[in-house]
């Protein structure tokens, strides 16, 4: 192969073998390779015979010129980051986008529980275990947490192209005009945040909630303007009902729209039916994916008020009076007693309940990308580690797990099946 690039011209002196420009035809959508190999087929004694050899050399071919090229690039599989960092990456529901598996957050800490220099500490820690992904919203801090993570990546110098920026619309201002769907507000809004990270687009704007008071048509057409324009790759939803995910996608089909791609939801093990249910049919129909957060359950997992609500908590917080009556009820009672359950299966397999919980997520393969938030670089490094707990997810520990629970909804389909 090193020795047919020798000859020729292209990149660095090589060039291509004819098979390389015979199957870019191909992957084009071109009939001459077809043509071709029907007649190259018609030649043989025995066409039905060869035709499985001949794909076979022929994927052989291809998988060793890309091999040659990443090489000769130095892209080879030994120098990229999911070799080095162990992170694996997924497409984000059926587009093109590649998204390390866990994401980080900012809700509730940039801006708010944690200083800025431990921002910087936990988007380091990530970035450096190979997660690309990193979410925020007009909304969070009061958009000072925009503004902390475009300071970040500009400070790192992290290559733009190397990252994966989601942010989310809704609740920009307190005027009547700087809230909600409206074009007005997508349009605004998202040129507020791009402006707060101090960036040319986003990878993916999301809605950050349905808005009833917004026709649908204006909702997915503004989300195609700003793609259109540049301000952003993709489009999602956030909170979002199948039925209002399905009219969003209807709406593009019917007007040559851009549908959305992607739906954030609610996850952990304690919240299962969404994710496990409702979405695995819209990725099977219109192929939207899922993103989700809070898989410790804002911090119950963890195990940490097992004994009462430290006062460093998240519960603690005046705002988050919902989260310590949910925790004190009756309901909350049964779940601290489940988590002591789960914590056995967690240290027969080496791991912390949070790690558990986490991998738990991610074994379900329909999850593009599970969203972590937290305040401290020992729980950032303990939650990533996941990804090594993420191979010992075998279908008994998946039983074990749903017989604690007793919480398995129904699904007619598995996903991806």
């Amino acid at each position: 192969m090193l020795a047919a690039r020798s000859s020729g011209g292209g990149v660095g002196g090589h060039q291509p073998p004819h098979v390389h420009r015979r199957q870019s035809v191909a992957s084009l959508g071109g009939t001459k390779t077809q043509r071709s190999n029907s007649q190259d087929g018609k030649r043989g004694a025995a066409p039905g015979r060869q035709g499985a050899p001949q794909r076979h050399r022929a994927a052989l071919l291809r998988e060793m010129e890309t091999n040659w090229y990443l090489k000769m690039f130095g892209l080879g599989r030994e120098e990229s980051v999911a070799h080095r960092t162990g992170m694996p990456y997924r497409n984000l529901g059926k587009s093109g986008l590649r998204v390390s598996c866990l994401g980080l957050g900012t809700w509730v800490t940039f801006g708010g529980q944690i200083t800025d220099e431990v921002a910087e500490q936990l988007m380091t820690i990530a970035y450096e275990s190979g997660v690309n992904l990193f979410d925020t919203a007009e909304v969070y801090a009061g958009g000072r947490a925009e503004i902390i993570l475009g300071n970040i990546i500009k400070k790192k110098c992290w290559r733009r192209s190397s990252l994966v920026i989601t942010t989310k619309l809704y609740w920009g201002g307190k005027a009547e005009t700087e809230r909600g769907l409206s074009r007005k507000h997508i349009i605004e809004g998202l040129k507020g945040s791009l402006q707060r990270m101090q960036l040319e687009y986003v990878d993916v704007v999301f809605a950050n909630r349905p808005d009833s008071n917004t026709p649908m048509e204006e909702i997915v057409r503004a989300m195609t303007y700003v793609i259109n324009q540049g301000m952003a790759m993709y489009w999602g939803t956030s909170r979002w009902t199948a039925m209002e995910i399905m009219e969003a996608y209807s709406v593009a089909r019917q007007f040559n729209l851009i549908p959305p791609v992607c739906e954030q939801a609610e996850y952990h093990l304690f919240q299962r039916e969404k994710v496990e249910v409702q979405l695995p049919e819209l990725y099977h129909k219109i192929g939207v994916g899922a993103m989700t957060w809070s898989p410790l359950a804002c911090g119950i997992i963890t195990g940490k008020y097992e004994n009462g609500i430290p006062e460093s908590s998240r519960a603690s917080m005046k705002s988050y009076q919902w989260l310590k009556e949910k925790i004190v009820s009756e309901d909350g009672r049964k779940q601290q007693a489940k988590l002591k359950e789960l914590n056995h299966i967690a240290e027969k397999l080496g791991c912390t309940l949070p790690q558990l919980a986490v991998a738990w997520c991610l074994r379900n393969e329909g999850v593009s990308s599970v969203l972590l938030g937290t305040s401290n670089p020992e729980q950032l490094t303990e939650n990533l580690g996941a990804i090594q707990v993420l191979p010992k997810m075998t279908s008994h520990v998946v039983s074990e797990v749903d017989h604690i629970l007793g919480n398995r909804p129904y699904s007619k389909r598995d996903y991806r099946s």
